[in-house]
């Protein structure tokens, strides 16, 4: 018997028209769609004419979940994943689902399309030739040296935060990288209020603390000319 495939669908980050039409076909012909949030994507379905029900798969059922998608696949059914906006997997549920996938040798496909921190590393104006993507920062455990490690690496840095943790983390970056270190920071990417902020980590964090502060948000951070080796207000600091 043929097995499926499962297949990992990019959703837009904001606006609609970024939805390719080969994301639109595959959700038609899926057996199953697996959405982070069926709320989320239930009017998105609807808008492309994709009438079917999504069933949840989050972080917090994932573990549980895996084993009966795994058996739809093993009699061949095609599923495919979409997360609330985005790609799949990229600081959202899915890696799980491709490894465990992939341990049954069965066929894992990633369409191309939308992600937020291509567009944002692409028109920071910082080097994009070489960049290492962070996701989100540890909250808690493990910031402190996240942050020190940060502050040495010679490459773009990109990374994801929240609105409520912005100026923090950028006070924390100018405590490690100093204040005139080059950034970006992007927010509502391709949405009607898209903004980029370019210039130096003290003056992005004072602008968005006149600012209001709404929507996703991707900061870039030039990397270092070179290691950086000075002691810093938070060397002996414990995670």
């Amino acid at each position: 018997m043929t097995t499926g495939k499962l297949f990992l669908v990019p959703t837009p980050i904001g606006n609609l028209e970024d939805m390719t039409l080969r994301a639109i076909r595959i959700l038609k012909e899926a057996d199953v769609i697996l959405a982070e949030d069926t709320r989320t994507s239930a009017p998105l379905l609807k808008h492309f004419g994709i009438d079917k029900k999504a069933y949840s798969h989050h972080q917090h059922n994932e573990h549980q979940a895996t084993a009966e998608i795994i058996r739809f696949l093993k009699e061949g059914k095609n599923v495919a994943l979409i997360s609330d906006a985005g790609t799949p997997a990229i600081s959202d549920p899915g890696f799980f689902l491709v490894r465990e996938t992939l341990k049954n040798e069965l066929q894992v496909e990633c369409l191309p399309g939308a992600t937020a921190f291509v567009p944002a590393l692409v028109n920071s104006g910082l080097p994009s030739d070489a960049f290492v993507f962070e996701g989100f920062l540890p909250v808690k455990k493990g910031r402190q040296t996240r942050l020190k490690k940060l502050a040495e690496e010679e490459r773009t840095i990109v990374l994801y935060e929240s609105p409520h943790r912005l100026l923090k983390t950028l006070e924390e970056f100018i405590n490690y990288m100093g204040p005139e270190r080059q950034a970006s920071v992007s927010r509502e990417l391709t949405k009607l209020y898209e903004e980029t902020v370019r210039g130096t980590l003290a003056g992005i964090k004072s602008h968005f603390e006149n600012n209001i502060l709404k929507g996703e948000f991707v900061i870039c951070v030039a990397g270092a000319e070179e290691p950086v080796k000075k002691k810093n207000k938070y060397k002996d600091e414990r995670d």
